[in-house]
């Protein structure tokens, strides 16, 4: 059987995403172009056997228009990076002109993208669309030595609330923490430096363990009067007062069944 040729990847995208990939590839020998605005340097995107599109949802559907008259290579593979939208009405004409399109959503926080390489090893690519761009997906996550999800037809909003909770939420709650152990009086650095250690054991304890086993503190206690005096506490700033009360609310709806 003759073997696959390696993929030539066209990425289009500024952004962190797009910059990631770019890097993380290009370190895994990946035959990469990254163009960083719509409109100019397609010079290389007729060679090109994957197009990544990766720029943020609400220009999504300008940039698929635009490469409706691009210079496509016959054949090639359009993915885009999305993990919220699924833009069936951009994707049909590139479809109909004979290009597979899908989804390539790195479900991994890509702050960095001077670190993308090492986030991406093991991470999880969430992945869809047609026959031919699923191909293409599964073999760049292998590129990148990362694994492969494939999103479910049904509620795509739910998977990306999902990804949302896990990624993005913990930075918020973090920062509150820290500015809270600030108000208490902890220098900023030491205020910090303890958040960040209560995170990371956090996640240790949650790798190796049901979540209701992993989580600590006066809800999976049961203490109504810590969180009773935790919520006097922080009677000055509402929101959070607010979301203390939820998570608490979650939080012991969690361990009800382990105690």
């Amino acid at each position: 059987m003759m073997a696959r040729a390696a993929p030539r990847v066209f990425i289009v995208g500024a952004g962190r995403a797009g910059r990631s990939l770019a890097r993380a590839w290009r370190a895994a020998h990946v035959d990469v172009t990254h163009v960083r605005r719509r409109g100019g340097a397609w010079r290389r995107l007729s060679r090109s056997t994957v197009v990544i599109v990766a720029v943020r949802d609400a220009e999504l559907p300008a940039t698929l228009r635009e490469l409706r008259a691009a210079p496509l290579a016959a054949g090639a593979v359009i993915l885009h990076t999305s993990g919220a939208l699924d833009p069936h009405a951009g994707l049909a004409p590139l479809r109909r002109a004979g290009h597979p399109a899908g989804t390539f959503h790195p479900i991994v926080p890509l702050a960095h993208p001077t670190r993308a390489a090492r986030r991406l090893r093991g991470a999880w690519i969430g992945i869809d669309g047609d026959p031919g761009a699923r191909r293409a997906a599964r073999a760049l996550a292998a590129a990148l030595g990362a694994r492969v999800l494939v999103i479910p037809a049904g509620d795509r909003a739910l998977y990306h609330a999902a990804a949302v909770f896990a990624a993005n939420f913990p930075v918020v709650l973090a920062a509150v923490a820290e500015r809270l152990m600030r108000r208490s009086g902890i220098d900023p650095r030491t205020a910090r430096a303890v958040v960040y250690t209560l995170l990371r054991a956090t996640v240790e304890n949650l790798a190796g363990a049901n979540p209701a086993r992993a989580l600590t503190g006066p809800a999976a206690r049961g203490d109504r009067a810590s969180i009773a005096r935790h919520i006097a506490a922080l009677k000055g700033e509402r929101p959070v007062a607010d979301a203390y009360r939820a998570l608490s609310r979650l939080a012991g709806q969690l361990v009800s069944p382990a105690r």
